[in-house]
């Protein structure tokens, strides 16, 4: 069963942006529900996984990821070429194979996510903790990276 928008700008006649749309929108439904029996095959829940949040500040880049799950031990960081990669696996405990499910939106897996970092990083400053969850990757920048104040002379 699908929840269909209602507006009232397309009651009565059509709309060809709007028609369009559904019509994409049933190609995906029907691609979902013929690959949802193929057992890893998702693409309703094909969000990118972790989550995550790049800041930063004067002096260093701070990557937060949502890793709900996961252990600090299933969890692997690496740099290369100034980008972040986050590998790991996300262990679920299964249920009684005499279970049926009627909901199962939790997946496991392994994962890999690799972000390209926006300046250049001090490798070897690298820290990260894990807390309720959530992985803080602190990125110290390099030298060259952080801004410079240049004084102006009087002549």
């Amino acid at each position: 069963m699908a929840i269909l928008r209602w507006t009232p700008a397309s009651v009565g006649r059509r709309v060809p942006g709007r028609e369009l749309d559904r019509l994409k929108d049933q190609v995906e439904g029907l691609f979902e529900n013929l690959l949802s029996a193929v057992e890893g095959v998702s693409l309703g829940r094909s969000g990118v996984y972790p989550l995550l949040n790049m800041t930063e500040d004067q002096d260093h880049v701070y990557v937060t990821a949502e890793l709900p799950g996961v252990s600090a031990s299933d969890l692997e960081l690496s740099i290369e070429n100034d980008n972040l990669t986050l590998r790991g696996e996300r262990k679920i405990v299964e249920a009684d194979k005499k279970v049926n499910y009627h909901r199962r939106e939790r997946e496991a897996g392994f994962f890999r996510r690799t972000i390209a970092l926006p300046v250049k990083v001090d490798a070897a400053g690298v820290s990260a903790a894990m807390k309720d969850g959530i992985l803080t990757v602190t990125l110290p920048k390099a030298v060259e990276a952080k801004p410079r104040k240049i004084s102006v002379e009087s002549i």
